[in-house]
């Protein structure tokens, strides 16, 4: 029981932490503007590991690896200590786990940064429709327009009804049971041998 707690509150710890950094990335990755209040609220939740990891660790390819770092170390730190938590023996399996571990880590943090994509692609259609003049709209909008405007280009509206949206949920829905659910067998065939 304390054990199911325990790992209730570090993956919740661990995922609301990862978010903020994936936010900081996606955020860079979709050119929003950083004046905004809620992104503002994203850089002052993360400034105190992206400010210190951008003094030695450089931007690459035009990717803040400084937010990119931390958001899969959260995601690792959350794979072991929930492991640990369930009562996995690290003393007695030795280094040669920790490969399957970083693939676990890897597939939650695939998983996770699946579900806040869809989860702005679902606040950007919400806000569109209910409210498009909300002062958070521009914010989603950027956010979700780089996933959205491939699937814009293809897909037509249906009287005046932009269905990429839906379209969008069904593809990125198809990512986490195909190449992320495979990851994750994958890394889990690793670590626990």
């Amino acid at each position: 029981m304390f054990a199911d707690a325990g790992q209730f509150l570090v993956r919740t710890a661990c995922d609301l932490l990862a978010i903020a950094f994936f936010l900081r990335f996606w955020m860079q990755v979709a050119r929003v503007p950083f004046h905004h209040s809620f992104a503002q609220f994203i850089v002052r939740v993360s400034d105190f590991a992206v400010r210190p990891l951008r003094r030695v660790l450089p931007g690459l390819l035009g990717l803040d690896w400084a937010s990119l770092l931390p958001f899969l170390l959260a995601e690792l730190f959350m794979v072991v200590v929930t492991h640990w938590l369930m009562g996995f023996p690290f003393g007695q399996a030795g280094s040669g786990v920790w490969p399957g571990f970083l693939l676990l880590a890897l597939a939650a943090a695939l998983r996770l940064a699946v579900y806040v994509l869809m989860g702005l692609i679902l606040l950007q259609a919400v806000l569109s429709w209910i409210n498009p003049f909300s002062p958070l709209a521009p914010v989603f909008y950027a956010m979700s327009r780089p996933i959205l405007r491939p699937f814009q280009r293809i897909v037509p509206t249906v009287s005046g009804i932009d269905l990429s949206p839906l379209v969008a949920l069904v593809v990125m829905q198809l990512l986490l049971v195909a190449p992320v659910n495979a990851l994750q067998r994958y890394a889990h065939a690793l670590a626990w041998g």
